[in-house]
């Protein structure tokens, strides 16, 4: 087939169904507004059973005794959700239309848009040096974060681990105090979502609120007017709904924020704060690759751009130690002057000039590039829409989206350790005839990211929703072939990367076993 033109070949890519630029986008666009409200199969009241990830205890923080329902207190409360309820407004039902679908399922969605809003490479000085994100200075050029792959995977971990942590100590509470929902307590209450027999004392929306607000802030600090305006409205929405009263909400979100606070201070010392290294650690890992008579990556970027991240393979897991990590390490790709190595980078160059439109399909569903969600953002896309047809409660949708978050985190790990240590060539080094048809990754190329990721995500669902396991492997093998026929990825990355990933979902699968949840 003819070379397509480029601008031409963008043009088809629009048009035809299916063939968006950025695979997440119509995850992150508003396409669940209309989603029903939140109806679970089951309570799991007992979750407070469950095991936590950080907290050595449910109870670890301790939470006041409510107030009695026949107090002048709680009936005062009841009176603040009649007075909302007299005069509401359409954006106010719109509002707890919108929140009623799931508190972690709308978290996760605007921490998919915070991720892609700063999915942006620094562009180069005028010196050709590239400026570097602070943290301590966010919405200075360039505003921080750089919400990269690595960066981004760390982000999820962090957000739905803590969610989940802080739902657990909820449950606790919520058995102990066994204090009903305001519609219980008065008939004449409006329920505007869907009633359940779960106390409602703390209320676990808060508590999703407290632990999302508190890691956001950490994580990206120039949108806290954002993430504050999302607080407010999430919370507002429980007592225009009738199901909270004030101070569920008050007891909630201090108990998330309390919960939180334990991981934000494990996210100051995972080393992740080092991940960027220095130029001595970047001269190292090339001079170690040609003292092993190998030929090194190297920036196709022009100037050439510091490396993504090259110690974030450093930084410390969710689901196992720093040992178990290197031991997950991958065997050495082909040796670069092999023959194995000339046949693998012939391959890519073949696959490059077969330009299909299943092929391009391909490439642009599972590009998740600049200004996307990146690969893990998309996979917790795909969970998200697959969960929601599984009637989970909010303890176990943030207890499914933390087993695959913290999986994707320690993929990343695993992969950059990897890549960093094998030091290799990108194919289009190898053979500058190969031209990428998304932009090239700034690291190097063994093993394949988006083949780890994908790995360790179809690993982890199909354990979670073994129905889908089929489509999952389907998509994780797609996503993989997919780096190939962009040309940016040798067949040995993928595989390999494919394996790596699975091996990590299998410590996330064994941690459900025995987490105490069942499935």
């Amino acid at each position: 087939m003819k070379k397509l033109p480029l601008y031409i070949s963008i043009l088809l890519l629009l048009v035809t169904a299916g063939m968006i630029p950025f695979a997440c986008s119509k995850n992150e666009s508003g396409r669940t507004d209309d989603l029903p409200a939140l109806q679970p199969d089951k309570t799991d009241l007992d979750a407070g059973s469950w095991k936590p990830i950080l907290l050595t205890s449910a109870n670890e923080f301790p939470v006041s005794t409510p107030v009695a329902t026949t107090t002048p207190e709680y009936i005062a409360q009841l009176n603040e959700i009649k007075s909302w309820q007299a005069s509401l407004t359409d954006n106010e039902r719109n509002i707890v239309k919108y929140w009623s679908a799931g508190a972690v399922l709308r978290w996760n969605e605007i921490l998919r848009e915070l991720v892609a809003k700063h999915n942006l490479p620094p562009y180069q000085n005028d010196d050709g040096t590239y400026p570097v994100p602070n943290a301590s200075n966010p919405l200075a050029y360039p505003q921080f974060p750089f919400a990269n792959p690595p960066y981004a995977a760390r982000a999820y971990a962090y957000v739905s681990a803590a969610q989940y942590d802080a739902l657990v100590a909820a449950h606790y509470y919520k058995k102990l105090f066994n204090r009903p929902a305001p519609y219980k307590v008065d008939a004449t209450i409006n329920t505007l979502v869907p009633q359940t027999d779960l106390p409602s004392y703390p209320s676990e929306d808060a508590v999703v609120v407290g632990a999302a607000v508190e890691m956001l802030k950490l994580l990206f600090p120039g949108d806290q007017d954002l993430i504050q305006q999302k607080a407010e409205e999430h919370k507002r929405a429980r007592i225009i709904a009738g199901a909270n009263v004030r101070s569920d909400i008050e007891a909630g979100e201090a108990l998330g924020k309390a919960v939180a606070q334990k991981f934000v201070a494990r996210a100051r010392t995972d080393r992740a704060g080092a991940a960027g290294g220095t130029q001595a650690d970047w001269t190292k890992f090339e001079t170690d690759c040609m003292a092993r008579g190998e030929t090194p990556w190297y920036s196709q970027e022009l100037p050439k751009r510091p490396p993504m991240l090259p110690m974030f393979g450093k930084v410390k897991a969710f689901l196992f130690d720093s040992l178990t990590a290197i031991s997950l390490r991958p065997g050495p790709p082909p040796l670069t002057g092999s023959a194995k190595m000339k046949e693998e980078t012939d391959e890519i160059l073949k696959l490059v000039n077969d330009d299909s439109r299943e092929n391009y399909r391909i490439v642009h569903f599972w590009a998740d590039g600049v200004g996307t969600s990146t690969p893990p953002g998309h996979w917790d896309a795909i969970a998200a829409e697959d969960f929601i047809k599984q009637h989970y409660s909010e303890v176990r949708w943030a207890r499914n989206m933390a087993l695959l978050n913290m999986a994707l985190m320690d993929a990343a790990i695993v992969c950059w350790d990897a890549k960093f240590f094998y030091f290799n060539p990108r194919p289009s080094q190898m053979n500058p005839k190969i031209k990428t048809l998304t932009g090239l990754p700034n690291f190097p190329s063994y093993i394949s990211g988006h083949s780890t990721f994908s790995g360790a995500a179809a690993t982890v669902l199909s354990h979670l929703v073994p129905g889908r396991a089929g489509a999952y492997d389907a998509m994780a093998r797609e996503a993989s072939l997919s780096r190939m026929l962009a040309g940016i990825h040798y067949r040995a990355d993928c595989e390999m990367g494919l394996e790596c990933g699975k091996n990590i979902g299998n410590y996330a699968v064994q941690r459900a076993k025995t987490d105490g949840a069942g499935d």
